[in-house]
């Protein structure tokens, strides 16, 4: 069976693995017992926080949240949001949402008030699979009460947005190109001037074979490979979206092990995209982007987490990281 674009990371699945499972000795009681004396007592117990909630998969912490809900009459997130602050209170607010929702609240994020986020909405249409596609959708009509289609085409325009959309759209059909390489070529660096339209159809609706079929033979009939073709073709939002898509069909843990070396390169540190990939990918192929960002970089993602973050913070996030 041919998969469409958007289930590219299903592709991966048989092979990929993930640092956080399923919790076999989870005893829903004995957590909500444990947090309630981390939260309630006098001081926060950060280590109790961080050892339930980095030890257990997102439906086992659904269970805790419901449970813990009906026994105290408080939501958990509300009691993390009043007993944690900052990057902490982010990463475990993260920990207990259902990734749909978290994808969602992403998103509106990245697209309410003034301006939007575009690398935002690049790093997530770019990298998930139908099955997210269709989480993040459903929670954002919950929340919204409008899809997200429709609120995205208020917030993105011309041939990015018309990029996105598709992306965002969940892939129901099959297209099918024998020529998407002479395609490709012709309407970038054979032509006088870029045919972005071209582009656009072709790697944002082609399966993911297709695609991976496209970039070898592109690179027969060009000097260059598809990476930097887009990358000498095109400039802005558009080129890092068509970019994002390539990357994430010749390797979806390699693309999010650069993100992470990137957000963590030079001064300072862009604590929400750590805190977005590792919740995210946690349960999916992180043991994969770790190997990959070691092939890549030299070191292992988590003393690259241990030397730029600190505090209660980093303590989560090694934890989620796990040591090779």
């Amino acid at each position: 069976m041919v998969l469409s674009l958007s289930a590219r990371v299903c592709v991966y699945k048989a092979s990929t693995k993930g640092t956080v499972k399923d919790n076999a000795n989870f005893k829903v009681e004995d957590d909500v017992s444990a947090l309630r004396k981390a939260l309630e007592g006098l001081g926060t117990t950060e280590k109790t926080l961080i050892e339930v909630l980095t030890q257990r998969s997102n439906a086992q912490r659904q269970l805790i949240a419901k449970a813990y809900e009906k026994t105290t009459g408080r939501t958990l997130v509300a009691d993390l949001k009043g007993d944690t602050h900052g990057d902490f209170e982010d990463l475990l607010v993260a920990l207990v949402t259902p990734p749909g929702v978290y994808d969602s609240q992403e998103v509106i994020g990245a697209i309410k008030g003034p301006g939007t986020t575009e690398s935002i909405l690049t790093e997530i249409f770019a990298s998930r699979s139908n099955k997210q596609i269709i989480a993040l959708s459903e929670a954002y009509l919950a929340k919204t009460g409008r899809s997200v289609i429709h609120d995205l085409r208020s917030e993105v325009s011309g041939d990015y947005g018309k990029a996105l959309l598709i992306l965002a759209e969940v892939q129901h059909h099959i297209f099918y190109c024998n020529a998407s390489q002479i395609a490709l070529y012709e309407a970038g660096e054979k032509k006088w001037g870029t045919d972005e339209g071209k582009f656009i159809d072709i790697l944002c609706h082609r399966s993911v074979p297709q695609l991976r079929q496209t970039l070898v033979e592109y690179k027969n009939i060009s000097k260059k490979n598809l990476q930097e073709s887009i990358e000498s073709e095109m400039s802005g939002d558009l080129e890092n979206l068509l970019v994002a898509v390539v990357k994430c069909v010749m390797s979806t843990p390699a693309y999010f092990a650069e993100m992470l070396y990137k957000s963590m390169k030079g001064v300072g540190t862009t604590e929400s995209i750590l805190t977005r990939i590792l919740v995210s990918r946690s349960e999916v192929d992180l043991m994969d982007i770790r190997a990959e960002y070691k092939r890549l970089y030299g070191h292992s993602l988590y003393s690259q987490i241990e030397s730029d973050v600190s505090g209660c913070y980093g303590d989560t996030l090694k934890r989620l990281c796990g040591q090779d």
